[in-house]
């Protein structure tokens, strides 16, 4: 079965902000992270939050955390980190429990998307777990290429990785050069 993109739902003016992992306001993220990895994995999945330390999200590594903030409040947020010298890597994608089914996700994506792109990477490579059709279904539905066998049980597959080739505008804005008409 083919996943057709929807559009995103009508969000309010949320505030995007560029914060260290340190920051009181990545707390919900990384505990609800644990929490949701527990409960699909078992115990010990915190390690996966665990696995990076947080200088990968900070330049001069090339990474990035944020956070979309509604009224203050932080209701989603994600990171990458560099992965080569042309790619990034999507880490800890979250959108707070209580605002699910906003089209946050998908926002939060397009950010490090586009961040990735203006800090000159060509290419957006991500992992998700087996046990999370829903963050599978948003990569699909957001343009990214599966590098597994769709047909494949998740299961036997293990992580899923896929990978989205950024737009060539985005690299030229970056470097001031003008985009092939």
């Amino acid at each position: 079965m083919t996943s057709v993109a929807q559009p995103p739902y009508a969000t309010p003016n949320l505030d995007v902000i560029h914060v260290p992992v340190s920051d009181p306001r990545v707390a919900p993220l990384l505990r609800e992270l644990g929490h949701e990895y527990s409960t699909r994995y078992g115990k010990d999945a915190h390690a996966e939050i665990a696995r990076y330390p947080d200088e990968e999200f900070i330049p001069p590594f090339g990474g990035l955390l944020l956070l979309l903030l509604e009224h203050g409040e932080p209701v989603a947020g994600g990171a990458f980190r560099r992965y080569d010298a042309n790619t990034a890597e999507l880490k800890r994608i979250w959108t707070h429990s209580a605002h699910r089914r906003r089209g946050l996700a998908r926002r939060v994506v397009a950010e490090l998307e586009r961040e990735a792109g203006a800090r000159g990477y060509r290419r957006v490579y991500l992992t998700t777990g087996p046990r999370q059709p829903e963050a599978r279904g948003l990569y699909l539905a957001t343009g990214y290429t599966p590098l597994f066998d769709t047909e494949a049980d998740p299961e036997s597959v293990g992580p899923l990785p896929f990978e989205k080739h950024l737009p060539a505008a985005t690299h030229a804005a970056r470097t001031g050069e003008a985009a092939a008409s």
